[in-house]
């Protein structure tokens, strides 16, 4: 007599939230202030300000942006705020730093969005692996908002997990 086959994972309750589901198809681009520097070393305002009212802003139209300078140079805080103002009807997100520091405002405006009410009681596994760069600060995010509300979080696959939280018993 045969044994039938039992699927125990999906019979578990387990409740899988997958990370790469909340990844921003968007582009991502740096815009670098350097180029903007008198001679690499300061950014003259006159200049900057003709600059921004003659730059085409149209090429940043649904795009991830960050802005940064690499080079060692002061660039005053205005800077960043005017060329924001100029980015912003444009773009899709906006963030002072490098492309990391955008891919993580990316997954915590996504981990915003999120009802933690949906994840009321619930055994969640946070799955860890994905085709797509899942930022270790969208895992500390998400583990943050689930826990007041989760019955337990594990990490990994469901059928291979790592516990990590399991809610006392009252």
């Amino acid at each position: 007599m045969e044994a039938e086959i039992v699927n125990r994972v999906a019979n578990s309750g387990l409740v899988t939230l997958d990370l790469e589901e909340y990844y921003h198809p968007g582009e991502r681009v740096v815009y670098d202030l350097k180029d903007n520097l008198y001679m690499g070393l300061i950014l003259k305002e006159k200049d900057f300000r003709a600059f921004l009212k003659e730059h085409d802003w149209r090429q940043y139209a649904g795009k991830n942006v960050a802005i940064t300078c690499t080079e060692d140079a002061i660039v005053p805080t205005w800077a960043y705020m005017l060329l924001t103002l100029q980015l912003q009807p444009f773009a899709n997100t906006i963030v002072f730093g490098n492309l990391a520091d955008l891919e993580e405002k990316l997954y915590y405006d996504a981990i915003a969005k999120l009802n933690p009410e949906d994840y009321r009681d619930a055994r969640v596994v946070i799955k860890g692996c994905s085709k797509v760069p899942v930022p270790t600060a969208a895992y500390v995010e998400i583990t943050r908002v689930l826990r007041p509300v989760a019955q337990s979080l594990l990490f990994g696959e469901p059928c291979s997990t790592v516990p990590l939280y399991k809610r006392p018993k009252a």
